[in-house]
């Protein structure tokens, strides 16, 4: 008879690629993950896995049982996660992806409270500035600043989040503060690289997309802000990057009369499967802990 700890290991090692990633993925031992693995294939009779010095791949049976085994751990899982709810407690590992700056700066104090309301959630979270695959990577739930356009994925709106030109003093005193969109071209931009280079703003006939002379490309936000702060040049970033920077004087706005497009912050989980109770508590709790509005635009 198949274990549920079998099939586990089986789908963690299909979707982590190696035997190693899914041990680490899972907090195991390898020796564990691949005696478990091992186990299902005797108990069925069947290889799963082809394995060679270079890859891992699936063999037919293994592509076969790879869906089933899915849907027996979602399964398994909204059961026990049901059952919990039921005796008024939630349990269970919980897998959660975010980007790098928002997670450091904020993330990680509000989830600080949801493990401390629910201690026996086990949660795993990964910081990463990509957009990564939810259902390829193994995560119940992804954070995304920005738009979700992924036709797969269900968003929920945590808060609202502004993006605002900003600069050191020091840089508009030496190159003077930009009025106009084309003023605003001919000065230095930090920019991120993860993402188109152009810069959108909200006019009167539209969209009205600047694209600015580039100092500094560089894919994470916490960067691109000590480079403002070092006076670099002109960085278009979110609100909850520098809204301290701009109480205390560090950072100035740059006020060209027009406002930039907005991107706020969502939680996304695979379409096809129902919001868990997990996911609904960490859900409200994080707009509680951001609040609406949410502090960083209130500071």
């Amino acid at each position: 008879m198949m274990k549920l700890e079998g099939i586990a290991a089986f789908v963690a090692v299909a979707q982590a690629g190696s035997i190693s990633e899914a041990a680490r993925r899972a907090g195991l031992a390898k020796s564990v993950v691949s005696e478990r693995l091992a186990e299902l294939e005797r108990s069925l009779g069947a290889r799963l896995v082809q394995r060679t010095t270079r890859r891992l791949s699936l063999t037919e049976d293994g592509v076969a049982l790879l869906d089933r085994g899915q849907r027996m751990l979602r399964e398994a899982a909204e059961a026990e996660a049901e059952i919990a709810e039921r005796r008024g407690s939630l349990v269970g590992p919980l897998r959660l992806s975010g980007p790098v700056s928002f997670g450091v700066l904020h993330l990680g104090r509000a989830l600080a409270g949801f493990l401390a309301a629910h201690p026996r959630i086990e949660l795993t979270l990964d910081l990463d500035d990509r957009f990564v695959d939810v259902a390829g990577g193994g995560y119940d739930a992804v954070l995304r600043h920005g738009p979700v356009r992924d036709n797969w994925l269900v968003a929920h709106r945590l808060a609202t989040s502004r993006r605002q030109l900003v600069a050191a003093p020091a840089y508009l005193a030496s190159h003077g503060a930009p009025r106009t969109a084309a003023e605003l071209e001919t000065h230095r931009a930090i920019l991120y690289a993860n993402r188109t280079s152009d810069w959108r703003f909200e006019s009167a006939g539209g969209a009205l997309v600047v694209r600015p002379r580039p100092a500094l490309r560089v894919n994470n936000g916490l960067v691109m802000r000590d480079a403002a702060l070092a006076g670099l040049g002109v960085a278009l970033l979110p609100s909850f990057l520098v809204h301290e920077e701009l109480a205390d004087g560090r950072l100035a706005a740059v006020d060209i009369g027009l406002e930039a497009e907005g991107a706020d912050i969502y939680l996304a989980h695979i379409r096809e499967q129902a919001a868990s109770p997990k996911l609904r508590a960490l859900l409200a709790h994080l707009r509680t802990a951001f609040g609406e509005p949410p502090y960083w635009e209130t500071t």
